[in-house]
């Protein structure tokens, strides 16, 4: 065997040999803790459409990628815990839905990088240094809930012009200042009074509305928080029950039987949140990618609440609706 036929043997075995191949090289099985403060339920419109996401975007779970869940069922007092727990599981990164499951996961790690698909008010919640440069290790997309505020209680007194006082349902969680005030605010030069309630449990219903009858007041707003979100149905049914008018942040109420919702689409926030995650895999900083801000805002209507309400939307409320559910 001449020398250059020994050559040629010797570069095929080591193009076979496994220690030839750069470990940077290698497919990668991702492991990603997903953190979530309501249940599985609720929870899995959002996670479907972040799974969406990571597949249109060639992950494949069990194939590159895997998923550690962990969900608070309203429990807030549990995401500490469940954060830690994914950091000592060793996850690539940890991708939450809103404001308590950031702050616990924040909390929980100064290095590993984090992703949320919804927080309200990042900046004033702590979540973020800014919008623009985020900061640390944490970023992902923003619901604007308090920007919103004016623009839900417009849409409200235009529909119910008749109405003079809101009940504002400011249950305990992490709510925002920023978006109290705003309503408050908001109310003021749209010539609306403010009493404030909480409605976390059954129980609670006739506490509330005689509160809200002391008050005289004649329509129903919910803050835009995880707490109230986890509550939907618990809402959905107070207003059913009592015969209020409301408007929503998001479409998850009015699914749930809500009357009004204008919020931002957050099935096309959780979708694009997968982007995010893919950008940090491949190595770039949570610090470099800004917040982002909802592309897209949708008014929902749900017609058969309004007729068990027995009330009438105005045609110029349901010419301007993205969705009239009959």
């Amino acid at each position: 065997m001449n020398n250059r036929r020994k050559l040629l043997i010797a570069l095929g075995g080591a193009l076979v040999s496994p220690r030839a191949v750069p470990a940077q090289q290698r497919d990668k099985v991702y492991r990603i803790g997903i953190l979530f403060s309501n249940t599985p339920a609720s929870a899995k419109p959002q996670i479907d459409a972040f799974l969406q996401g990571l597949q249109e975007l060639g992950y494949v779970e069990k194939k590159n990628v895997v998923f550690e869940y962990r969900y608070a069922e309203g429990h807030f007092d549990r995401l500490p815990a469940m954060a830690a727990e994914l950091v000592e599981h060793k996850v690539d990164l940890i991708f939450v839905n809103n404001t308590p499951p950031a702050l616990a996961a924040k909390q929980a790690t100064a290095s590993l990088p984090i992703v949320f698909g919804a927080v309200a008010s990042p900046v004033e919640n702590g979540v973020v240094a800014s919008l623009a440069r985020p900061g640390g290790n944490i970023t992902g997309a923003t619901n604007i809930a308090s920007e919103l505020s004016g623009m839900r209680l417009q849409l409200l007194k235009e529909a119910f012009p008749k109405i003079s006082c809101i009940a504002v349902v400011n249950s305990k969680g992490a709510v925002s200042a920023k978006q109290l005030a705003e309503v408050e605010d908001s109310a003021k030069v749209l010539g609306l009074n403010v009493i404030q309630i909480e409605l976390l449990r059954r129980e609670d219903f006739q506490a509330q509305i005689s509160l809200m009858r002391q008050g005289r007041a004649d329509a129903l707003y919910p803050l835009d928080n995880a707490t109230n979100g986890q509550l939907r149905q618990l809402l959905t049914e107070f207003a059913l029950q009592y015969r209020l008018p409301v408007i929503y942040g998001s479409r998850q109420y009015v699914d749930a039987g809500g009357l009004m919702s204008y919020g931002m689409d957050t099935i096309l926030n959780f979708r694009r949140a997968a982007t995010y995650v893919d950008k940090i895999l491949k190595g770039t900083k949570p610090a470099d990618l800004p917040v982002e801000r909802p592309t897209k805002l949708e008014l929902l209507i749900n017609m058969k609440t309004a007729k068990a309400l027995g009330i009438t939307i105005p045609n110029s409320i349901l010419a301007r609706a993205d969705q009239v559910i009959e």
